[in-house]
């Protein structure tokens, strides 16, 4: 029979480790419902050794948002080689994976929480946004946006968050149907800022030049043409016949 020794931790393995347990519940509760004394317990040590590392719940909070930023941030990360929409399909299930995973956490992060309104949080929630929006630039191999394909990215990036939120507000919408309604949405944006600039109309034309037949940014397209298909019959007095010049036949001059 062997006797087990509870291992000293060391200062930056303890606070790693109140970081991992205080995210964990955070992702499960919100954090006004997560007491300190809940951490100490499921850390198995004592509420005053809390405060030995972190001065309040606050500051603890806010560490552990911090890493749940830059984990979100990463989801965001992808090799850039490959059909884009096929790119944004996964960059989506991974975004989902987080959201899935740290339902309440994600909420805080995007909401508030305790730290509602302070600096930090609001510059986390800055800095995720940013991340995702400097990789969706490297996956468009853009360097100086135009001012049109800045809005278009941004708002896409505003779209997933509140898609999120909503979605974990009772989950009535399969998820999988989610992810890749929001890849659809992204080239219906750069699709509707294109219709207003050349110079938006050349890079999607790009963005859709290596897009095979069956990839999401195709699928959207015949979806569209499906729903501008007059209905089957005999077309109405004054309707073009599809096909016919007026009907519309390509998205794209």
């Amino acid at each position: 029979m062997t006797t087990g020794v509870r291992r000293r931790m060391g200062v930056e393995e303890r606070r790693q480790q109140l970081i991992g347990v205080a995210l964990d519940l955070f992702s499960r509760r919100s954090p006004d419902e997560v007491s300190i004394d809940e951490i100490a317990s499921a850390a198995g040590i004592s509420r005053p050794l809390v405060y030995h590392y972190f001065p309040g719940k606050i500051s603890l909070y806010e560490a552990a948002l911090q890493r749940a930023a830059d984990d979100l941030a990463s989801r965001f990360k992808e090799p850039h080689e490959g059909p884009l929409g096929a790119r944004l399909v996964r960059v989506m299930h991974r975004y989902f994976d987080f959201v899935d995973e740290h339902g309440p956490g994600f909420s805080a992060l995007m909401r508030g929480g305790p730290a509602v309104g302070s600096s930090t949080t609001n510059a986390m929630i800055d800095a995720v946004r940013q991340a995702a929006y400097v990789e969706m630039l490297a996956h468009l191999r853009v360097e100086e946006p135009p001012a049109r394909l800045e809005l278009v990215i941004r708002s896409w990036i505003s779209l997933a968050e509140s898609t999120a939120l909503i979605w974990l507000d009772g989950r009535r919408i399969p998820r999988a149907e989610l992810e890749a309604q929001l890849v659809h949405d992204f080239a219906a944006l750069a699709a509707v800022s294109a219709a207003n600039d050349e110079e938006m109309g050349a890079l999607l034309r790009h963005m859709l030049r290596d897009e095979p037949a069956g990839g999401p940014f195709t699928d959207l397209v015949g979806k569209l043409f499906a729903l501008a298909s007059p209905p089957a019959g005999p077309p109405a007095a004054g309707t073009p016949a599809a096909g016919t010049p007026g009907a519309g036949t390509s998205l794209l001059p």
